[in-house]
């Protein structure tokens, strides 16, 4: 189903038999009539993770329940505060305090201000405070209460809940890259905000699984997980969230987005990941967490 203007879509609500969810917030292509950056739109598709959610969608038939933007992360992002906003960079006074992170000084906060890979600028004008509030009221809050309704039904259901934050990245790093541009990436990278988000075990059946596969995998190098396994994580309390990265160069042409060879082999690789979970979280001998 979708909601309002091309915000979100979930997939699974009617047949979810398992506490697993996950979600997909940045491989939306359906750019607002508004947004009118000035950049290249093929460098301005860079920040898409380009068929993500279509990658895991197999969760769905595993039991899971799957989310997805439906709008493009350039245009606002859901895998960041609501506050991670550069007032530098705004014309005009949000009604909420600021707290710019390195990213949204970097042009890559709540809403983009720079395109990737080299930092070009993406308006010929600052975003006012009005348009800001309408990305966030229309987009980004709808989107993050959507995944935690989804948690938060999952939890009160099962007694716990198991997330997967779904996200592509480029082969290799970039000017606005946290590291130095060139360096070559793992094929999949987890985070768990070292260790903070969710149990070990998670993290590491994860990580077997499809190093199993004859893949590389690294944890939290270079991604450590930002803002929505930040808000939903929490082990203690039976909540455990993931990110987890895929090497785009596995799946897709970068330059053109269309899925390459690899993209069934990718696609088969998560569905079967979504079976082993499903397996994970029903495991009667594992200790339960809450």
């Amino acid at each position: 189903m979708t909601h309002g203007p091309a915000v979100l879509e979930i997939l699974g609500a009617d047949t979810q038999h398992l506490p697993l969810v996950f979600d997909s917030p940045h491989s939306g292509t359906d750019y607002p009539a508004d947004f009118r950056p000035i950049a290249d739109p093929a460098l301005l598709r860079m920040a898409e993770d380009t068929h993500v959610h279509t990658l895991f969608s197999g969760a769905v038939d595993a039991g899971a329940v799957m989310l997805h933007a439906l709008f493009p992360r350039a245009y606002v992002d859901t895998n960041r505060a609501m506050d991670d906003l550069d007032p530098a960079q705004i014309d005009g006074t949000l009604p909420m305090e600021l707290r710019p992170s390195v990213k949204s000084r970097d042009g890559i906060g709540l809403c983009w201000t720079r395109v990737p890979p080299d930092g070009a600028p993406m308006y010929d004008r600052p975003l006012t405070a009005e348009q800001v509030m309408h990305r966030i009221t229309t987009y980004h809050q709808p989107y993050q209460n959507a995944l935690r309704d989804l948690l938060d039904n999952a939890h009160a259901r099962w007694g716990q809940v198991w997330h997967i934050n779904c996200h592509s990245m480029p082969h290799r790093a970039s000017a606005m890259s946290p590291e130095p541009p060139g360096t070559t990436r793992a094929d999949f990278v987890l985070g768990d905000r070292d260790g903070t988000t969710c149990a070990p075990e998670f993290t590491e059946t994860v990580r077997t699984f499809i190093a199993a596969r004859g893949f590389s995998v690294r944890v939290n190098d270079p991604y450590k997980g930002v803002e929505l396994v930040r808000a939903n994580g929490n082990p203690a309390a039976g909540r455990h969230s993931l990110q987890v990265e895929i090497n785009r160069r596995l799946y897709m042409d970068e330059a053109t987005r269309d899925p390459n060879d690899g993209f069934a082999a990718v696609q088969s690789l998560m569905s079967d990941l979504a079976v082993h979970l499903a397996g994970f979280v029903t495991d009667p001998s594992r200790k339960q967490t809450a």
